[in-house]
């Protein structure tokens, strides 16, 4: 993120020819809405903010008193290269007000940063770095998915069988012109899926980049005559896109606190996974090809809910196996954030190490597991009890997920 000023954007939109600001902000479930606005209007946006019914956004509450004011943060800045040159456009994300200056309570940015302030406030900084897995599909005539898939490649395949291999490049390169840093991009298990990975960051950075990554891709896609998708199981005897969500703390007192943070987070999973996981699909894709269905660890193999990667100093880091792509990645996040810091107050142990398939494992190995939600319904139950939830999610936002 840009240390940009409110009058540094208005003078950059005055100065480099734009037309038109779009205005970015998710509704609970993480879906990205926007308004555009004229430069003429940007003045008064920083000022007063910009308008709009909240009772139309799923999710953001009833028509009684449902207007809500977007505020934009000049940080987050950027311009949408597939845009043309002529009359170009800029996006920055924003938060949401009530019109007397109450912050929105389902405000999922506003959510995510207060995490990060709890977290400063102990002394502690999160870092987060998503691995995003998605399909690329054929497009139908009327521009909407066939089903069908772009390739029939493999894991880690190369072009020609690899179709993917330009489309993810066009990704990269258009994220790059946009200030984020991908590191690594493949063709992933799945006929026509892909995996690309970022560099870790701080977490409404990270959110932010996987926001932005959706949008690029959708948008990248398009051109190209397909569609990306971000379910998390599209075709039912495929592989499922997971959002793998590589984390790290730091503390400032330089001790490593890791090991009490992925205790926390282990402890609370289940309370959480209605967040991680949001829709039936999810958990179609749980407990399937190599996507984890216990709450478990390890440092060797990749059927364990957290896996520990061989790495020292800075590079050191787990990684969480159960999100997907359907996750809100800033509620995701901030969860993440409060369980790792409940892990560390309380200074958690780590639970009995998994270095073994647990996919091919006996039962009697397995019975000492928990195992993860099994459904919706019930990863919905599980939220709508928890007190651990209660106490960081407003109420409003968790009966939605509840479906209450």
């Amino acid at each position: 993120m840009m240390n940009y000023t409110a009058q540094e954007v208005i003078q950059y939109v005055k100065e480099d020819g734009v037309k038109f600001i779009r205005l970015a902000f998710c509704d609970p479930m993480g879906r990205q809405k926007n308004v555009a606005i004229m430069p003429s209007e940007l003045e008064r946006a920083f000022d007063t903010g910009i308008a709009i019914d909240g009772s139309a956004i799923t999710g953001f509450g009833q028509s009684v008193h449902s207007d809500l004011l977007l505020h934009p943060e000049a940080g987050t800045l950027t311009g949408l290269p597939w845009r043309p040159e002529s009359g170009r456009v800029v996006r920055m994300f924003c938060r949401i007000y009530h019109p007397d200056g109450r912050a929105f309570a389902c405000d999922s940015r506003r959510i995510l940063a207060d995490a990060v302030a709890a977290a400063a406030e102990r002394g502690f900084s999160f870092s987060f770095g998503p691995e995003m897995e998605f399909y690329l599909f054929k497009s139908d005539e009327n521009g909407e998915s066939s089903g069908v898939p772009h390739d029939r490649a493999g894991y880690m395949d190369i072009a020609p069988g690899d179709k993917g291999e330009n489309i993810r490049r066009e990704i990269c390169l258009t994220l790059e012109k946009m200030g984020i840093r991908p590191e690594t991009s493949h063709h992933e298990e799945g006929p026509g899926q892909n995996e690309i990975d970022f560099r870790y960051a701080d977490p409404m950075t990270a959110a932010d980049n996987a926001q932005t990554f959706k949008a690029v891709a959708a948008a990248v896609a398009a051109g190209s005559g397909l569609c990306a998708d971000f379910t998390p199981k599209p075709i039912q005897n495929a592989p499922g896109s997971g959002m793998h969500v590589n984390f790290s703390v730091k503390s400032r007192n330089a001790q490593d606190y890791l090991p009490q943070a992925i205790a926390g987070i282990m402890e609370k999973i289940t309370d959480i996974t209605a967040f991680l996981n949001p829709c039936e699909a999810s958990y179609m894709r749980l407990g399937g090809n190599k996507a984890p269905c216990y709450v478990s660890w390890s440092a060797e193999n990749r059927s364990q809910l957290i896996r520990i990667p061989a790495a020292s100093g800075e590079y050191r880091r787990a990684e969480l196996r159960s999100p997907d792509p359907a996750a809100n990645p800033y509620l995701a996040f901030a969860l993440l954030i409060y369980a790792g810091l409940y892990g560390i107050e309380n200074d958690l142990e780590l639970p009995m190490c998994a270095d073994f398939d647990l996919f091919s494992a006996p039962p009697e190995l397995l019975r000492d597991f928990r195992r993860l939600p099994e459904s919706l319904d019930q990863a919905r139950r599980l939220a709508a009890e928890s007190a651990f939830v209660a106490g960081h999610l407003p109420k409003a936002l968790v009966d939605f997920y509840c479906g209450r």
